[in-house]
């Protein structure tokens, strides 16, 4: 089966023909629009498909190809933060508060999380933060069998910061505990912030690389997947992300 996670960077619909050469079973796609408010021809090529999403013009898209189907996975919960006495609104978070997520299944056998990380209004909790949140609202959700988290996540080790205990290496580090591993950093045998290849430049400038797409896998998917980075020569003029493809071979 192969999955593939990008961030098109808007106007997926004039973009069709790209995503075909994937040959994906299912793609996920962050900062698309919603098929069912765009042209026809958008929407009659998404066929089985899921959408979340702030506005009509950006969001996640999970497109389904190949007879494989996709059903959301109805994730919903509260979490409240204990600190001495204190009862501030801030210590309590929801599921809907925070952006994007999307969690759903393929074929009722394989789980995925699909990741756009927002900055929303809270410079603290923005990006990474907002992945820590979700993680702490559903590690039971997530920790199940043939799980994949991906998506852009909009960080890197490189900007971990002393005084947040939600940094980039904190979120790898609990997904570590919970069984997941990233597919690139795992085949490359490189270390968090230390990736060669990278998956986004920022303004198109080949000299201003980023590495802030990721796939993790379950223990039980990591060892039987395969993952490829699109070659920028090929994606830069409709992106400044790369897609990332996970060939998995079920055993």
């Amino acid at each position: 089966m192969r999955i593939v996670s990008w961030n098109c960077s808007g106007g997926l619909r004039n973009k069709l023909h790209a995503t075909d050469r994937l040959n994906s079973d299912v793609l996920i796609v962050q900062e698309c629009e919603d098929p069912s408010r765009s042209i026809s021809a958008y929407h009659q090529w998404a066929g089985n498909y899921l959408w979340v999403g702030d506005s009509k013009n950006k969001g996640i898209g999970v497109f389904a190809k190949n007879g494989h189907k996709v059903k959301k996975l109805d994730w919903s919960s509260e979490y409240t933060l204990a600190i001495g006495y204190s009862k501030s609104h801030a210590l309590t978070w929801r599921t809907d508060d925070l952006k994007l997520f999307l969690p759903f299944t393929i074929d009722d056998k394989i789980n995925v999380l699909a990741v756009w990380s927002k900055g929303i209004d809270s410079h603290k909790f923005g990006y990474i933060g907002q992945i820590w949140k979700y993680i702490q609202l559903h590690r039971v959700d997530i920790c199940r069998h043939k799980t994949i988290i991906l998506g852009d996540f909009n960080s890197n080790s490189r900007w971990d910061r002393s005084d947040c205990w939600w940094n980039h290496s904190d979120v790898v580090g609990e997904l570590e505990e919970m069984g997941f591993e990233s597919q690139y950093h795992k085949q490359a045998d490189e270390r968090q912030g230390e990736e060669s290849i990278p998956t986004f430049l920022m303004h198109r400038k080949v000299e201003r690389p980023y590495h802030i797409d990721y796939i993790f896998t379950s223990t039980d998917m990591k060892n039987s997947s395969e993952l490829t980075i699109g070659d920028m020569v090929d994606w830069l003029s409709l992106s400044d992300h790369m897609p990332l493809t996970l060939d998995w071979c079920e055993g």
